[in-house]
């Protein structure tokens, strides 16, 4: 969990980067990827620990 806080806060700096200072874009599309890259490996981990939960 706290590697995808700090991953999230990453890609926003990233973002906010790329839109304040002219002629850093490419920073802007680095945040996004990894954003997206961060919500892939989220859902991936929690939806193999809704598998292994017991049945009663």
């Amino acid at each position: 969990m706290v590697l995808f806080l700090l991953l999230v806060i990453v890609a926003m700096v990233l973002g906010i980067l790329g839109v304040a200072a002219e002629g850093l874009r490419y920073l802007l599309i680095v945040g996004i990827v990894l954003f997206a890259a961060d919500l892939a490996i989220a859902s991936l981990r929690w939806s193999r620990r809704a598998g292994r939960r017991r049945m009663r």
